[in-house]
């Protein structure tokens, strides 16, 4: 007798104990009472009836992530394999549906989204997949939608985000991609090489010009020159002749003086003797003399016949 009443008061605290339980935020709780369905709980401190109620299961309220991945073949006959990421919630709403309709909601989706993409993909290119992944990740969310909304399920948003295709394809687009670059940087390069010559040539064209007229103009001044020097020896009494003569000899020793003074010039004057230069200066004497010989017997030749 005495034992009995400890026992008693032993499993009356645990039966008292097992009729509360938590809930976990952004979760909820499904009681059953004899197997049917009883009530819904959420967050916080709950109370059930021991022995009578019990809780069926829990069910996440979070947003959650399932990834799905698909291998299809595209319009041009390439194998890809895409991984096509949902996430969904339950809705509060909703649980009961969520709970009771379907067994295995991931498989569910899964199917949709196998369904989906498999009517997709097959419509497009394997450039259109990666230029088209959010219009196929579109198509998806609108099925899904419209499917498991009725199970207490709100698709969130769907994303494709892997799109692998087979090694040789990846291979032969990489190959594509490069020869492309290749072509394109050898085009930069003529048009590059292009400009060079003719920018080339436009800069010898004008240094060209610019070096005939700094000849011209040299030539120009020099000729001045030489024309005042001649007014200034006709002035003391040396005619143009004589005095082109000294001025021809002038520039000559000119020339000479200037060689002289640079050690490493590469200009080379013939003759160079100081006997060349004398028998150059004797030789226009000579003719200087004789031009006057023949200006004097002409001009008495002249005064002769006037005479007569």
């Amino acid at each position: 007798m005495s034992l009995f009443f400890p026992i008693v008061i032993f499993f009356g605290l645990i039966i008292l104990i097992s009729s509360f339980f938590t809930v976990k935020q952004q979760s909820a709780a499904i009681i059953e009472r004899f197997g049917k369905f009883q009530s819904i709980r959420h967050s916080g401190l709950q109370l059930k009836i021991p022995l009578i109620d019990r809780v069926a299961g829990r069910l996440s309220l979070k947003i959650q992530q399932l990834d799905v991945i698909i291998e299809t073949k595209t319009l041009d006959d390439v194998f890809v394999r895409l991984k096509v990421s949902v996430q969904y919630r339950v809705l509060n709403q909703k649980v009961y549906d969520a709970f009771y309709k379907l067994d295995y909601p991931h498989d569910q989706i899964t199917s949709y989204v196998f369904d989906v993409v498999r009517a997709e993909v097959p419509k497009m290119k394997l450039d259109d997949v990666f230029v088209k992944k959010d219009d196929i990740a579109l198509a998806v969310k609108a099925e899904l939608n419209d499917a498991m909304l009725d199970y207490g399920f709100d698709i969130i948003k769907t994303l494709v985000t892997d799109i692998d295709p087979d090694a040789q394809v990846k291979e032969a687009m990489n190959r594509i991609n490069a020869a492309d670059r290749e072509k394109t940087a050898a085009q930069y390069e003529g048009d590059a090489a292009r400009i060079l010559i003719v920018e080339k040539a436009k800069a010898e064209a004008e240094s060209k010009r610019l070096q005939g007229q700094g000849i011209a103009d040299q030539r120009r001044e020099i000729a001045r020159g030489l024309e005042e020097s001649v007014q200034v020896l006709n002035k003391v009494g040396i005619n143009s002749q004589e005095a082109s003569a000294l001025i021809v000899v002038t520039q000559h020793y000119d020339t000479l003086q200037s060689i002289g003074q640079h050690t490493n010039s590469n200009l080379i004057l013939l003759p160079n003797s100081p006997q060349a230069g004398s028998n150059m200066l004797n030789d226009m004497l000579a003719s200087f003399t004789a031009s006057n010989q023949i200006g004097e017997a002409m001009k008495e030749a002249k005064l002769n016949k006037e005479k007569e």
